[in-house]
């Protein structure tokens, strides 16, 4: 399961908002915030490698991103029953909401505790 979930986080930098028709899936708030970061991580971490300044003052997030976005994605499918190309598009929901709102600086301090050591 986990290495059917790695490509999405590129899936959802590099793929437009694709079934923006098709209704949400009902997800708790804690759910809601666990894909949030996720695409915020992959935002940032995607930022690290191209050189962004903004996103090279956070803690590197290749790997400790990664894994937060597998486990989370995981966690949200188990809990939800929501299928992989649900998932991609909640977190692409996720992600344009972030950018459209300019938000995902706003959310690197809220999300940044949620990293793997402090566990989900």
């Amino acid at each position: 399961m986990h290495r059917r979930l790695l490509p999405l986080a590129a899936l959802l930098l590099a793929t437009p908002l694709s079934a923006q028709d098709a209704p949400a899936p009902e997800l708790s708030l804690e759910q809601r915030m666990l894909l949030r970061c996720s695409a915020t991580f992959a935002m940032v971490a995607h930022g690290q490698e191209t050189g962004n300044a903004e996103a090279l003052q956070y803690p590197p997030l290749a790997e400790s991103g990664r894994e937060f976005f597998v486990q989370a994605s995981a966690r949200v499918m188990d809990e939800t029953g929501l299928s992989i190309e649900e998932l991609t598009v909640v977190l692409q929901r996720e992600a344009q909401d972030l950018v459209d709102k300019q938000q995902v600086e706003a959310m690197m301090p809220v999300c940044l505790p949620l990293l793997p050591q402090s566990g989900l």
